[in-house]
């Protein structure tokens, strides 16, 4: 992240149209304060929503990795592409569709 952007509360009421320019065109957030100390955070729809997957990816990455970590069953990037592979293969000769 870049330098932080400070602003009193009382900015978002009297320098909305600023303030969102600010959180659009640097994608970084907006730090409101409120008699010194912070009270809220100010982001671009596409910033939250970008943060949102972020997290939702991470959860999901840490989540395989206890499961791995605990002796769950996992496929190795070749395991995968060969049961693709062989599903993709499996549903075509069924319809009569596969060609090698």
């Amino acid at each position: 992240m870049s330098k932080l952007i400070i602003r009193p509360s009382a900015s978002i009421r009297n320098s909305y149209n600023e303030i969102s320019g600010i959180c659009k065109t640097t994608g970084e957030p907006v730090f409101l304060t409120k008699n010194g100390e912070g009270d809220l955070v100010v982001l671009s729809l596409e910033a939250y929503e970008k943060r949102e997957k972020m997290l939702e990816i991470r959860e999901k990455l840490i989540e395989s990795e206890e499961a791995r970590k605990n002796g769950e069953k996992f496929y190795t990037l070749e395991e995968t592409d060969e049961l693709l592979e062989n599903t993709i293969r499996g549903v075509a000769e069924k319809n009569g569709k596969y060609e090698v």
